[in-house]
């Protein structure tokens, strides 16, 4: 599907898109400037875009292919590609995964998460399919047994895994539990998560010349977002263009970021979707360019995703960078973040994986160094704790296949809210 210019992108939306009408009512009738336009409300834009009598969608749903979308609301969300649409996002996308690593002849295993309308396994199994390089499809899905799973690796001979980072990390827990390497798989493309060093020494555990590698960024609803940039950091990804723009905003003022080395959130507009219009959409990340606006920018993590435990605000990185100070031996190959309730007071547990037989000696001075650290850099929790407000921070020691995960898409949930709601 060729790209749309801006202007005629939101031209079309306005007319046939009574969200995007309503959304761009008081503009004026010609708009050439991405900054002229209100940043889309998430909250506002799935309120319109229901399954019946929605307001968001530009024609009858009368051909397109239909996906889930992640989200952790608990409300279904839905989003359409047409027969064109969907050809040029995984089209795009395969082209990046050359940039990956992908390269003639590699055998890819797809463990991602197939069914109940989830889009990554066939999104990644199309995309490869669509790549500009021949390769050798093996869509195995995250379901499937660990048991047949390494089978079939070893059948095949092969030389690329794809899936989440958690579904990674149980495949190389489970091939350590069982005496096992897979030396011949040279790359493991990840993505839909983040992958964190002490995930990074588990795997190298399993597949010992296996470079991890993210595949690209992408999402359901907000569609082509980055395609990865060779080098040491897999955060850093550059804008699929022409088909895609992608502005990092200021967090507190809305205005666009243009130097290197500052965060925001990123907003996304598709210049190839006209079924469901994407434009100046929040795509839940934070980033910040590495060079000028519109070059390479690295992913610095969602933007939600923190916790409030009593009156301290916490973030995911606060715990990672904690546990990566304290965490010299590797011990630790995962982590989620849990919130209790008790005794009329919130409290923060880390729960941390690690592999079967370290000595509980060891992992309790980790422990107390993982605290330690935590308190010091965000010191309003100790206070809180002082006060009476929280509970102590406290860890939790676990396994990497206890971690929850999400039941369809198989992702880690990061941050588990168990305080009770009634």
């Amino acid at each position: 599907m060729p790209v749309q210019q801006f202007s005629d992108l939101v031209r079309f939306a306005r007319d046939c898109s009574p969200f995007y009408a309503d959304l761009y009512a008081d503009l004026a009738p010609q708009v050439n400037s991405l900054t002229d336009l209100p940043v889309v409300d998430q909250n506002e834009f799935w309120a319109a875009n229901t399954l019946r009598d929605n307001r968001v969608l530009t024609a009858p749903l009368g051909e397109a292919v239909v996906f889930k979308t992640g989200g952790t609301t608990g409300t279904p969300r839905f989003s359409c590609y047409t027969r064109e649409e969907w050809q040029e996002f995984v089209t795009t996308f395969g082209a990046g995964l050359v940039d990956a690593g992908l390269r003639p002849g590699h055998r890819v295993a797809d463990l991602f998460y197939a069914g109940e309308l989830y889009a990554s396994f066939l999104f990644v199994l199309d995309s490869l399919a669509h790549a500009p390089v021949a390769n050798v499809r093996l869509p195995i899905g995250g379901a499937a047994p660990l048991e047949s799973t390494v089978s079939t690796l070893d059948d095949f001979g092969a030389h690329v895994v794809a899936a989440t980072p958690t579904t990674l990390c149980r495949l190389a827990e489970y091939l350590i539990s069982i005496g096992r390497r897979l030396p011949d798989v040279e790359l493991l493309f990840f993505g839909g998560e983040a992958l964190f060093e002490d995930q990074r020494r588990l795997l190298s555990g399993a597949f010992p010349h296996a470079v991890p590698r993210s595949l690209g960024y992408a999402s359901v609803d907000g569609g082509l977002l980055g395609r990865p940039v060779p080098g040491p950091d897999p955060r850093v990804h550059r804008p699929f263009s022409p088909q895609t723009v992608v502005e990092i905003l200021d967090e507190t003022t809305g205005e666009p970021i243009r130097e290197a080395g500052r965060p925001g959130r990123v907003v996304v507009t598709q210049l190839f979707r006209r079924l469901m219009p994407v434009i100046r959409y929040p795509a839940g990340d934070r980033a910040e360019w590495t060079d000028t606006e519109g070059g390479p920018f690295r992913i610095l993590g969602r933007a939600e995703e923190g916790v409030r435990v009593g009156p301290v605000s916490l973030y995911w990185e606060d715990a990672a960078n904690a546990v990566a100070e304290a965490d010299t031996g590797g011990l630790v190959t995962g982590m989620q973040l849990l919130v209790r309730r008790g005794e009329g007071r919130d409290g923060l547990v880390l729960r941390l994986a690690t592999v079967q037989d370290r000595d509980p000696a060891d992992l309790g001075v980790l422990a107390e160094a993982v605290v330690t650290g935590l308190n010091t850099a965000r010191p309003l929790y100790p206070d809180s704790v002082a006060k009476g407000f929280v509970h102590p921070l406290r860890v939790e020691w676990a396994r990497h296949s206890d971690l929850a995960v999400n039941s369809r898409s198989g992702k880690l949930i990061r941050v588990l809210d168990e305080r009770p709601t009634t």
